[in-house]
């Protein structure tokens, strides 16, 4: 048998020069040869070549040589994927490591091949029938093997396939698998893979990178051939449309933004996916095979190149220690792993940053900078082949261009009338954004282009420049809705620039699970919602706010708040009152009035005062209303505070907003209205309890007098203000039951399709330790408590009612289940049940992604913040069976709980209970506050190896 050593170098299957430097070379290695340093040292292909003469020497049959083989084999790969990751880990070269992955299998596979022909199924004088060549396609074809890829096979042949061609493939094809590799494969002529890529555009871009390995070369030579004459040719075009579209889907399947907290490296917007995209319309309009090949077509820039190269070693670089790190191919960069690779990238804690989102900010400025080099590459494919627009994402031109002074509007986009427009006059970048947003149209990409590189004139001259900053006010308060533009804006790197507090929160990460979005993202979604507010598409989610944002005489304040109101976050200090001094130096320069501007200030100080006050205090007690006032003052700032309270709540991501906090804050929103508007004595809170006892009257029409009279005298005000009436009903109902059976206790479960989340409603007689034991019983079923109220009714019973979600954060939603659940309160509640025992039963199931984040546990004790209660706050990490230890000690030391908010922030707790001590009175004393904050303290503090799984 020849020696693989002695294999030509195949004969080029497209042209292109050999690999460049690690950053010089994008996609597209060269076929001719994969070539990485010290390649020896990853595989010797003499020694690899030995071992199997050595094999096939010493053995008689091809089973037992086969079985030699396979060992040698084994070794062989064990140790070229030890010597990979030993460089990678010195080097954190993810475009090295793929590289070299690629170049290991390259070399077992030709051994593997050559040697099934040369000695298992030799044929002395094969015909053309039975000529065959093997390529890589898919990312291996590219040259790219990431540690727990996949590798993708073509088994080519020239006519039908033949029976020692089967033979061959098939002894192959087990080899690999019994390596422990992950193989697809196909089996197609030539004209079987033309015919099947005509109609499948996966298929034809496998073949557009598709790379000879091993065979007749001449096959892969006209493979490549007919694919440019008969499949290219004439349908660039349809390419191009082919792939903008997939990447579309692909986004919005994915969450259509690259800012979210848990991005997926390879499939994500702004991932490699998409670089991967832009290499294959470059290669199909152009018949390059890597990257930098378009810089002397003219299509991009050496500066461009580089950037490109740049943001594809760095994604490699993740996506590397990911799958080192999983073990398997995860693509996903979660939050349990972010802080490791963060730490094997480099990054370090610095004032007002921790390493991971200084390496999280990082991704998501390279993955801005994918979807930069994706306009500008669109924008020179339509300027350099001369072709109108047809693509999705680039409209088609209607009429003649409109001009509207240095800048112009040709169909549905605006651009500049010349190149030297903004250079010209630096306020022509604000006002292109500013028409564009005005007339509805889009901004092409040749214009973003020339804004790209136009950057460095955005100075303090443009900052200052009136009419600039006039331009910018209408973009943000413009009536057409701020998030497209300001988004566009964002994305060319301008509004950074420009206003450069803004600037250092793109890409900001929030390092929890509560936050979905960066802090850029999250004020962009928010300046969406409020516009949507504002036409009254929300008017069912949040009826009060889409009511009063048509009072407010402060609009132009408010979306500006908006703008403002996170702007300085991440900069070591309490971020609202650094805001506030933000706001008061950039309104001015905006042009505001200083109304306006002491408008914006307030907002941007106390934007978080509503979602305190209504999530964390007692919406029922008129402390935290008459509180809550003496800050607002004034029904004008009430109104605005509602309406940015809600746009930023549902900015945060789109599970965070439920019934219950639009309950809560419209409960405040009345109490605090009255009372601004002159209603001290409560008249308006007795109205509306009027108003839900006449409501539920109503509704039981068809109950005994007696009974509903009964039961209309048991709750007090607070229920009727805090739940619905729906609640109401269902309550009422329940009670009755209760009642008729003489049941001491009864429990009701039903599915939150708004929450996602199964409702728990217990009735019982009220006695110490009660909440606790029952916010015991639930996640010793495998419940996660996301929410409570507890409801003292006046005939000594209690309501308690707990949200709660299983496993992926889903609702209970199988009657069996739901039963299950009932039954195990029920003996939890009657001492059947060990609760201890039983959550440490259920801690290994819980999830471990928040592993890692940790919240420093606090304990609040407040004696002013309500007039009957104390107020205790506690703060902590999310783990199993939290709040029943938390309830449980409270009544080890005779505290009493008379209600409850309960809140979940991500990774992060918060526990408000509103306590008295045994005697029904306030807890005053120093020295039992002291008690109360070690023995929660206790209770918070997270098992000893730091975990809560």
């Amino acid at each position: 048998m020849a020696d693989v050593a002695e294999i030509p170098a195949p004969a080029p299957a497209s042209a292109g020069p050999g690999p460049a430097g690690e950053e010089g070379r994008i996609v597209g290695l060269s076929p001719q040869d994969l070539r990485v340093k010290r390649g020896r040292a990853i595989v010797d292909t003499v020694s690899v070549n030995k071992a199997l003469d050595k094999a096939w020497s010493e053995t008689e049959t091809i089973e037992a040589f086969r079985a030699r083989m396979l060992v040698a084999l084994k070794a062989f790969l064990a140790d070229g994927r030890a010597e990979i990751k030993r460089r990678f880990m010195e080097s954190s070269n993810g475009a090295a490591c793929v590289r070299e992955g690629a170049y290991l299998m390259d070399r077992l596979i030709q051994s593997v091949a050559t040697t099934t022909i040369d000695r298992v199924y030799r044929t002395s004088n094969p015909t053309d029938g039975e000529q065959m060549a093997i390529l890589a396609i898919g990312g291996y074809g590219r040259g790219e093997l990431a540690p727990s890829s996949d590798i993708d096979l073509l088994f080519l042949h020239p006519y039908k396939q033949t029976a020692s061609g089967e033979q061959v493939i098939e002894f192959v094809l087990y080899m690999l698998w019994d390596l422990g590799l992950k193989v697809g494969h196909a089996t197609r002529s030539v004209d079987e893979c033309l015919r099947q890529a005509k109609g499948d555009m996966t298929i034809r871009t496998s073949l557009l990178e598709a790379r000879y390995l091993w065979g007749v070369p001449s096959l892969a030579d006209d493979l490549r051939q007919r694919f440019q004459n008969e499949l290219v040719l004439g349908t660039e075009t349809e390419f191009m449309e082919a792939k903008l579209a997939e990447a579309e889907d692909r986004h919005e399947r994915l969450g259509d933004s690259r800012y979210v907290i848990e991005p997926n490296v390879k499939d994500g917007k702004g991932g490699l996916r998409d670089i991967h995209r832009l290499f294959w319309i470059g290669k199909y309009l152009y018949q390059v095979d890597a990257v930098r090949d378009l810089v002397p077509k003219g299509v991009l820039t050496m500066d461009e190149a580089r950037r490109f190269a740049k943001a594809q070693k760095w994604l490699w670089t993740v996506r590397c220690h990911l799958h080192y790190l999983a073990g398997r191919p995860e693509e996903r960069l979660t939050v349990d792993l972010q802080p490791e690779i963060a730490a094997r990238c480099g990054y370090t804690d610095r004032a007002g940053q921790v390493a991971v989102e200084r390496f999280m900010k990082h991704f998501y400025l390279v993955a801005k900078d994918v979807g930069d080099l994706t306009r500008i590459l669109c924008a020179a494919v339509e300027a350099g082949r001369g072709r109108k627009p047809r693509f999705r994402l680039l409209p088609r031109f209607f009429g003649g261009p409109r001009i509207i002074g240095d800048l112009k509007i040709e169909g549905e986009r605006v651009t500049v009338a010349d190149d030297n427009a903004f250079e010209r006059d630096p306020v022509n970048m604000i006002r292109l954004f500013r028409v564009a947003q005005s007339e509805n149209v889009g901004l092409h990409p040749h214009a973003l282009r020339l804004i790209t590189q136009c950057l460095k004139t955005v100075g303090a001259d443009l900052r200052k420049d009136p009419e600039a900053n006039r331009l910018f006010l209408e973009i943000v308060a413009a009536p057409e809705g701020p998030e497209r533009i300001l988004r566009r804006m964002n994305e060319s790197q301008l509004l950074g620039r420009f206003i450069p507090d803004f600037g250092r929160v793109v890409a900001q990460m929030q390092y929890d699970m509560y936050h979905v979005y960066t802090t850029d993202e999250h004020t962009l979604i928010m300046l969406g919602i409020l516009h949507r507010i504002e036409k009254g598409e929300l008017a069912e989610a949040a009826p009060i706010a889409t009511e009063v944002v048509h009072k407010v005489q402060s609009r132009r304040a408010l979306y500006v708040a908006a703008f403002l109101h996170d702007i300085c976050k991440g900069r070591g200090g309490d971020h609202s009152i650094l805001g506030e001094k933000a706001a008061r130096r950039l309104c001015p320069r905006f042009g505001m009035t200083d109304e306006e501007t002491e408008t914006v200030a307030w907002l941007v100080r106390w934007h978080l005062l509503m979602s305190y006050a209504a999530f964390k205090r007692d919406v029922s007690d008129p402390k935290t209303v008459q509180d809550f006032c003496e800050i607002v003052r004034s029904p004008e700032r009430l109104k605005l505070l509602l309406v940015l309270t809600v746009a930023d709540i549902r900015a945060v991501g789109p599970t965070v907003w439920n019934g219950w906090k639009a309950s809560l804050l419209r409960e405040l929103y009345r109490s605090a209205d009255e009372v601004l508007s002159g209603d001290a004595k409560g008249a308006g809170k007795r109205a509306r309890v009027a108003a839900a006892r006449s409501a539920l009257a109503e509704r039981l029409s068809d109950w005994p007098e007696a009974d509903l009279e009964a039961h209309l005298a048991r709750p007090y005000d607070s229920y009727w203000i805090v739940f619905d009436a729906d609640h109401h009903v269902r309550h009422a109902e329940m009670v009755r039951r209760a009642e008729a059976d003489k049941a001491p206790l009864t429990v009701d479960a039903r599915v939150d399709t708004v929450r996602d989340a199964t409702e728990i409603t217990v009735y019982a007689a009220d006695h110490p330790g009660l909440f606790s034991r029952i916010a015991g019983a639930l996640p010793a079923s495998g419940a996660d408590i996301v929410d409570a109220r507890i409801t003292t009714l006046k005939n000594g019973m209690v309501l308690d009612v707990f949200w709660v979600q299983g496993e992926g954060r889903s609702a209970f939603d199988r009657p069996d289940k739901l039963a299950r659940l009932s039954a195990r309160i029920q003996r939890a509640l009657a001492g059947k049940m060990d609760i201890d025992a039983e959550i440490e039963k259920r801690r290994p199931r819980f999830p471990k992604r928040a592993s890692r984040m940790t919240v420093p546990p606090r304990v609040l004790i407040d004696d002013t913040a309500s007039q009957t209660h104390t107020v205790i706050e506690v703060n902590g990490t999310d783990q199993p069976g939290l709040l029943y230890r938390i309830t449980r000690a409270l009544s080890r030391i005779n505290v009493q709980i008379y209600s409850a908010r309960i809140s979940t922030y991500g990774e992060s707790v918060v526990d408000v209970f509103y306590v008295k001590d045994l005697f029904g009175l306030k807890i005053v004393d120093p020295a039992r506050h002291e008690q109360i904050r070690s023995a929660l303290l206790d209770a918070v503090a997270l098992p000893e190896d730091g975990t809560s799984d």
